[in-house]
C-alpha cells in the first residue's frame, strides 16, 4: 500500500490487487471459483474424451493408425491455436467475452462431433473444439486471477486447477457406461454445457481490465462498491520470449520447459492410446475402457498429493520425485504379468503423472517476476501444445511398426528420467522465497 501526499494531507493509493483484496468478499470468490471450476471440467472433458471413443471411431470408419494418430494431433494444433490467440481475444475483447468465446468453442463443436459421419468433418470439427480447449484454460485461470487477492490466489488456482481430474473422471463414466449403445453419446452430453451460458453472461468483467478500459468508474461498476481510495495505474510493460532465454532465467526456463514437454509428452501418449495399449495386453474392449476410466480417477490423488508435498518438501525435491516416479512405472508397465499388476502399476502411472502436471503448474510463475510471468506462463503452455501434438504421431509410429510395448514404455521412462536429472541439476527452489 501506497502513501501519496496531497495538498498536505496523505491519501491511499492501492493498487488493483489490494482494491480486490478490500472489496471481494469471501462468497464472491467461492462463487467464481464454482463457476470457473464447471468451465475448466468441461475443457477437460473435451481433451479426453476421445481417449474413451476412438476405438470405437476408429472401427466404424475403418481408420488405419496414421488416420487415427492424425485426429488426435489435430486436437493439439488446435490448442495451440488456442493458446496463441487468447491473449489477444482477451485483451482485446475483455477476459468475460474471451471466457464465453472460447467455452462456447469447447462445448459446441464437441457436441457437433457426435453428429459426424466421416473422418474428414471429424478431424476439422475436433481441430475446431481444441481451439476451445487451448484458449479456455489460461482464460479461465486470469479472470479467477484478476478476482483473487495475492494471499489466496495460489490455493484457489490450485483447486481450479484439480477440476481437471473432476472433469476427466465425469466424461469417462459417461463414456464407459454408454460404450455398448453409440460413441456418440459422449459428444452429446456437451450439450449440458449451454445451461451454463446465461449464467456466464451475468459474470461481470474482471476488476483488471474493467479498470485498465474503464478506470476508476469501471472498476466501481464491477466490484458494485464506491472506492474512496485513489488507485494506482497497472504498469504496462513487453516483455519478449527471448528474454526468457537470457541470463538469469535461461537455465531456469531450459528446466521448466523440458519439464513441460516431458509431461506432456508423456500423458498424452499415455491417454490418447490407453485402450489400445490396455487391448495390446490382453484386454477386451469393454475392460479397456474400464481401466483406461480407472487411470482417470487416479489423476485426482496424484493432484492433491503434489500439493502437499510441493510444500512440505519444496518444488525441487518434489518434481524429480514425481518424475522418478513417472520413470519407474513406465518401465514397469511393460513387465506386467496379469491383470491385477498391469492396473497397479497403470494407477501408479497415472498417479505420477498427474501429480507432475500440478507441480508444474505452481512452480512456473514462481520463476520468473511480475513483469516475465505472462510469457512465461505462456511460453510453458506452448511447449506443452507440441509435445501434445507430437504424442500420438510418437505412439501411433510405434504401433504401425509394430513396436512393442517395452520399446514404447522404455521411451517414456527414458524421457521421464532425463526430466528427472534436468530438474535435480538446474532447477532453483523457490519454497518461502518472495518472487517479485
Amino acid at each position: 500500500m501506497i502513501e501519496k501526499l496531497a495538498h498536505g494531507s496523505s491519501t491511499k493509493l492501492l493498487s488493483v490487487d489490494e482494491i480486490v483484496e478490500t472489496y471481494v468478499n469471501s462468497k464472491t470468490r467461492k462463487l467464481l471459483l464454482f463457476i470457473t471450476s464447471l468451465m475448466w471440467s468441461f475443457d477437460a472433458a473435451g481433451v479426453l474424451a476421445l481417449s474413451f471413443t476412438l476405438p470405437a471411431i476408429s472401427k466404424e470408419w475403418s481408420l488405419t493408425v496414421q488416420q487415427s494418430a492424425n485426429i488426435l494431433s489435430a486436437t493439439f494444433i488446435g490448442m495451440l491455436i488456442g493458446a496463441l490467440s487468447v491473449g489477444f481475444v482477451a485483451d482485446f475483447l475483455g477476459r468475460k467475452i474471451s471466457n464465453i468465446v472460447y467455452f462456447l468453442f469447447t462445448v459446441v463443436f464437441s457436441l457437433f462431433l457426435g453428429f459426424t459421419n466421416s473422418a474428414a468433418t471429424f478431424l476439422f470439427l475436433r481441430l475446431l473444439a481444441g481451439i476451445g480447449y487451448g484458449g479456455l484454460m489460461p482464460s479461465v485461470n486470469a479472470y479467477l486471477a484478476e478476482f483473487l487477492g495475492k494471499g489466496l490466489r495460489g490455493a484457489y488456482l490450485v483447486l481450479l486447477e484439480a477440476s481437471w481430474a473432476i472433469g476427466s473422471i465425469l466424461i469417462g463414466l459417461v463414456s464407459v457406461t454408454t460404450a455398448q449403445i453409440s460413441w456418440r453419446i459422449t459428444y452429446w452430453a456437451f450439450a449440458v454445457g449451454l445451461v451454463l451460458l446465461p449464467i456466464l453472461l451475468k459474470l461481470p468483467e474482471s476488476p483488471k481490465f474493467a479498470f485498465k478500459k474503464h478506470g476508476k468508474d469501471g472498476l466501481e461498476k464491477v466490484l458494485k462498491a464506491k472506492i474512496h481510495y485513489d488507485v494506482a495505474p497497472i504498469p504496462e510493460s513487453k516483455v519478449a520470449v527471448i528474454d526468457l532465454l537470457k541470463r538469469p532465467y535461461l537455465l531456469r526456463t531450459i528446466m521448466i520447459w523440458a519439464s513441460w514437454f516431458v509431461v506432456s509428452f508423456v500423458y498424452y501418449t499415455l491417454f490418447s492410446w490407453a485402450p489400445k495399449i490396455f487391448a495390446q495386453q490382453g484386454l477386451s474392449a469393454t475392460k479397456s475402457l474400464w481401466f483406461t476410466f480407472f487411470m482417470m480417477v487416479a489423476q485426482l490423488p496424484g493432484y492433491l498429493s503434489a500439493a502437499y508435498f510441493i510444500e512440505k518438501l519444496g518444488r525441487k525435491k518434489s518434481l524429480a520425485m514425481y518424475f522418478i516416479g513417472m520413470s519407474v512405472s513406465a518401465i514397469l508397465w511393460a513387465f506386467v504379468g496379469n491383470t491385477v499388476q498391469l492396473i497397479i502399476v497403470a494407477l501408479l502411472l497415472s498417479f505420477f503423472t498427474l501429480g507432475v502436471w500440478g507441480l508444474v503448474y505452481a512452480y512456473t510463475p514462481e520463476l520468473y517476476p511480475t513483469t516475465m510471468r505472462g510469457t512465461g506462463n505462456g511460453m510453458a503452455g506452448v511447449v506443452a501444445r507440441i509435445a501434445g501434438i507430437l504424442a500420438p504421431q510418437f505412439a501411433g509410429y510405434m504401433f504401425s511398426m509394430n513396436k512393442s510395448l517395452l520399446e514404447i514404455f522404455s521411451w517414456l521412462a527414458g524421457l521421464s528420467i532425463l526430466a528427472a536429472v534436468i530438474v535435480l541439476l538446474l532447477a532453483i527452489e523457490t519454497k518461502n522465497v518472495e518472487i517479485g
